[in-house]
């Protein structure tokens, strides 16, 4: 009898063991990787891609680190081309480069940056200026998400590097569903929190439009704006709605 139990006892050590050894927590990097390869990948490197945005015209060229990012727009008599790439910023009109001057740049390359850098997110999280750090788990309209916040290094962060961002990212699926960010602007600091919907994907990279919500309190701490968009706690200010998305 004493042994009987002494084998029952082995097969149930044996199994537990078998069964953690299975059994891994993701950590903040993996979770990254994981909603990356789930949006494109790999895709996100070697691409062109042009989309529509409010009243302008998108480009972005990237090939394995190199890159060129384009807004093209008219004014009421001219046609402008501003460009950011590995090397800067320039300005176009009618084709003849502008000389702009370095504060007047840096405005005009962080509006560029901006729209290209949210049109292709998850992409770029997991670049090395970016520091990433696990916050849990947390349930929004009944499913559950990683919740990632993402902060940067001054050093290759951009000019806004003291922004701060939370990310939901689907347990199941790995798809970013909602964002949330965290400014800095001249009467203190701006919130906004973003919610997916839309979805499609062009060549095998996902895009998605976006729900824009601000708080209708100022005065929000980011990593509880989950629970306020849950319990209607957020105002829509307008989408974000990227048109005519084409990629090669």
């Amino acid at each position: 009898m004493n042994r009987v139990i002494l084998l029952l006892l082995l097969n149930v050590l044996l199994f537990s063991s078998c069964k953690n050894s299975n059994t891994s927590v993701l950590n903040e990097d993996e979770i990254i990787n994981k909603t990356i390869k789930v949006s494109g990948g790999d895709k996100f490197d070697v691409s062109n891609i042009e989309f529509d945005f409010r009243d302008k015209h998108y480009v972005a060229k990237r090939n394995k680190g190199a890159f060129q990012l384009e807004r093209h727009f008219k004014d009421s008599i001219f046609s402008v081309k501003d460009v950011v790439d590995n090397d800067g910023f320039n300005r176009f009109v009618n084709d003849e480069m502008l000389d702009i001057p370095d504060s007047m740049a840096v405005k005009y390359a962080a509006s560029v940056n901006s729209v290209h850098y949210f049109s292709v997110l998850p992409y770029g999280l997991n670049d090395a200026a970016v520091i990433r750090t696990s916050l849990g788990e947390e349930s929004i309209k009944g499913n559950s998400y990683y919740k990632i916040q993402v902060t940067f290094n001054a050093d290759g962060g951009g000019e806004d590097f003291e922004d701060v961002f939370v990310y939901w990212i689907n347990t199941k699926t790995f798809k970013t569903d909602y964002l949330a960010y965290s400014y800095n602007e001249a009467d203190g600091v701006g919130f906004r929190f973003r919610e997916a919907y839309n979805e499609q994907f062009v060549n095998g990279i996902r895009f998605v439009d976006y729900n824009n919500y601000k708080p209708k309190d100022k005065e929000i701490d980011i990593l509880n704006s989950g629970s306020l968009f849950e319990t209607n706690q957020l105002e829509l200010l307008s989408k974000i709605e990227l048109k005519n998305v084409t990629v090669n």
